[in-house]
């Protein structure tokens, strides 16, 4: 844990633009402390919430402080976009330890806040909700005649909060704890995790949900939904819907023992 904290303290504090996102490599030895994974939130703050409630009343059963690893997908489709991000980029206010992943919303999102032009397929994946819940309406701008790029550059510098903006350029992509990792989608089978590309870490399925990571490593991933929880060969899959299923899955890895919470 104190690796752990070392590296969340030491992480840039300005936002960054670099070709590859940061993956952080705590070592080969396991985690002397439980973990608790939670998949996609997409924009659902209310099941966020009472997630963290049912971490921290473990904690409190079980005496035993742990690591929150948030799989990524914060924004889109459901309704707290905004809210969501306020909520992860604060110190808990139940005194959990958070660290959260890059997932492809997210990453889509960051890059359309700059480039507009260049991202609007984004539109089409949730993210008019997620521009609602920071009150941007694409429709009443585009009927006023402002969805040119650069008055909707302008209008999401506006809308945006510099610490979202912040907080989504320096989501970490994947965090490997012994022979643990936990990402946003998954790993191409059999390539090295150094030698994966962030595309593949926050995009793939297939050929990773038929095949695994094809290596000794256990892949605690998300983004693709399942009524419940996909444990199948060198991977678990906590993606459960939330934002249409109200079911936001927590995963506790205590050493050798797995259970949601």
């Amino acid at each position: 844990m104190r690796k752990l904290i070392g590296w969340m303290k030491g992480r840039p504090t300005g936002q960054i633009s670099p070709p590859a996102r940061r993956r952080i490599d705590l070592g080969d030895e396991p985690a002397s402390y439980p973990i608790y994974a939670i998949g996609d939130v997409h924009g659902c703050l209310n099941e966020l919430q009472q997630a963290e409630a049912r971490i921290a009343e473990d904690i409190a059963r079980t005496g035993r402080p742990g690591l929150i690893v948030l799989l990524g997908d914060y924004v889109d489709r459901g309704p707290s976009s905004y809210q969501v991000i306020e909520h992860l980029h604060r110190p808990s206010e139940l005194g959990l330890r958070r660290l959260a992943l890059c997932g492809n919303h997210d990453d889509i999102f960051s890059k359309f806040i700059d480039e507009p032009e260049l991202y609007g397929d984004w539109l089409r994946l949730g993210g008019e909700q997620t521009l609602i819940s920071y009150g941007v309406d694409i429709q009443h701008l585009s009927t006023r005649g402002k969805k040119r790029p650069t008055d909707l550059r302008q209008v999401l510098a506006e809308a945006v909060p510099a610490s979202h903006k912040q907080f989504l350029a320096n989501l970490p992509i994947c965090l490997k704890i012994g022979n643990i990792v936990f990402v946003h989608a998954g790993l191409r089978p059999r390539v090295a995790l150094d030698k994966q590309s962030d595309e593949d870490l926050i995009w793939i399925r297939e050929p990773f949900l038929s095949q695994g990571p094809g290596q000794p490593l256990l892949v605690v991933h998300g983004h693709t939904p399942q009524p419940t929880p996909d444990v199948s060969l060198g991977r678990i899959g906590i993606d459960t819907g939330a934002y249409y299923t109200g079911k936001l899955t927590v995963l506790k890895i205590d050493g050798s023992q797995k259970a949601f919470v």
